[in-house]
């Protein structure tokens, strides 16, 4: 594979000129929204029910007239429009940063209709301990770790009639996992609405399982207090003729761990935008992907990791295979370390293994600097094609070229299956991959 790297940024010694206009060695006036003073606003999240300030960190909730956003629109991650209402969105496009690799004709009016379908039901099995309740939008809960960043997301906020809240309770230690399993059986434009608190000092596992048929644009809160540490897997094992645009926002406090886990493999048409926002220091956030596109499937993953805070750390990696004409997978990383946020340690990567011609990958990093006080960053992508060393090494031991190229895939992506430590789904995904291999094969 052809890969470009960039290694880790450290601290050196002071260039005579800056390679950056109003650059320093400290990092100080890299951008245009480290002017000024940080200045709190209103977000209007219903009619009945508005915070003083946004929810998310840092100069999210400096001044902005939609709510959370902050900069120059379109130049900085930070700049990015948030707002509960849906109006506050102009109509798409398919020009649009955010949208340019998407294919608008094929999410099935989750961007401009009312979602009134039936969503996903939602079944919840889950250890002794664990709040699990169907609560209306005017919960106190709800908007408390998320503002939608788009508008497929904002258009659910604003049609979603109840949500569901699962909450793991203070110093709360799970030794078996939360499984939430969302079905759908029916194909109307619905919206959902899921809420995950794991309160101070708890440890879970929860796990999303997306199963059936659904056109559903879906809203994913994950607040991880003081001291907490949790693991959430989504899984993406819709049918074939399903379209799933989720936002998963997570809210870290001091000191918090939080893993997530991404795995796409079925569906139409699935868009996974997962954010780690810090508000407090010493948090950790590991976020991993999975996914295995076919012919004509459209798998996407925007991810937006937001350091606002000092002495945190992120580490990003998704990979991805594909196989079959018009097969198509997204992957873009945004990386933003803000001016308070020294002492940062980040890097993110993606890797692509295109298996047959007719297919395309997307891999798109961004890191985006405003302090150099950090520990490092940097970022890495690689799509190529099998490496030919590889699988001369297999089949001069005599294994048949066909095999050889499935093991070299299986331990492609195992590395991220090996995440999950649940045993049963380890061996269910492993097997589901085994699957997408053996379709290449006819």
């Amino acid at each position: 594979m052809t890969e470009i790297t960039t290694e880790k940024a450290r601290i050196g010694a002071p260039s005579a000129k800056p390679f950056i206009d109003g650059f320093t060695e400290e990092g100080e006036n890299l951008s245009p929204v480290n002017t000024g003073t940080n200045t709190s606003s209103t977000s209007e999240k219903t009619s009945e029910q508005a915070p003083s300030a946004g929810p998310l960190a840092g100069a999210s909730a400096k001044s902005h007239s939609h709510g959370g956003g902050v900069g120059i629109p379109d130049s900085s991650r930070a700049g990015r429009l948030t707002s509960y209402k849906l109006a506050d969105f102009k109509p798409l496009t398919g020009l649009e940063e955010d949208w340019r690799f998407t294919p608008l004709k094929r999410l099935r009016g989750l961007h401009n209709e009312v979602l009134s379908g039936s969503a996903p039901s939602v079944a919840v099995t889950a250890p002794e301990g664990v709040v699990v309740e169907t609560v209306g939008r005017d919960d106190v809960r709800i908007g408390s770790a998320a503002i939608p960043e788009d508008r497929v997301s904002a258009n659910a906020w604003e049609n979603f009639t109840e949500a569901t809240v699962i909450t793991v309770p203070a110093e709360l230690q799970l030794d078996g996992e939360v499984s939430v399993l969302l079905t759908g059986t029916s194909t109307e434009a619905s919206a959902q609405h899921i809420v995950i608190v794991a309160g101070r000092f708890s440890k879970s596992r929860i796990v999303l399982d997306h199963q059936g048929s659904a056109i559903v644009s879906e809203n994913v809160e994950i607040l991880v207090e003081d001291g907490a540490d949790l693991t959430v897997i989504s899984l993406q094992e819709w049918n074939d003729d399903a379209v799933h645009a989720s936002s998963q926002q997570a809210k870290l406090g001091r000191d918090a761990k939080f893993k997530h886990i991404v795995v796409s493999l079925g569906g139409d048409v699935v868009r996974m935008t997962p954010s780690t926002r810090f508000t407090g220091p010493g948090a950790e956030a590991e976020m991993f992907g999975l996914y295995f596109a076919d012919a004509g499937q459209h798998l996407e993953q925007r991810l937006f990791v937001d350091h606002a805070v000092a002495n945190c750390k992120s580490n990003v990696l998704y990979k991805g295979a594909l196989q079959g004409r018009n097969a198509h997978t997204v992957w873009v990383g945004d990386v933003l370390i803000r001016k308070e946020a020294e002492g940062t340690d980040t890097y993110e990567a993606n890797r692509n293994l295109v298996l047959t011609d007719g297919a395309r990958a997307d891999s798109v990093p961004n890191l985006e600097i405003e302090t150099g006080l950090i520990e490092g960053a940097g970022h890495a992508s690689a799509t190529g094609r099998f490496d030919d060393e590889h699988l001369f090494y297999l089949m001069a031991r005599g294994i048949p070229e066909d095999v050889a190229r499935r093991l070299v895939v299986r331990g492609f992506l195992n590395e991220i299956i090996q995440q999950i430590k649940v045993p049963a789904l380890e061996e269910r995904l492993t097997e589901a991959v085994e699957r997408e291999l053996a379709a290449s094969d006819n």
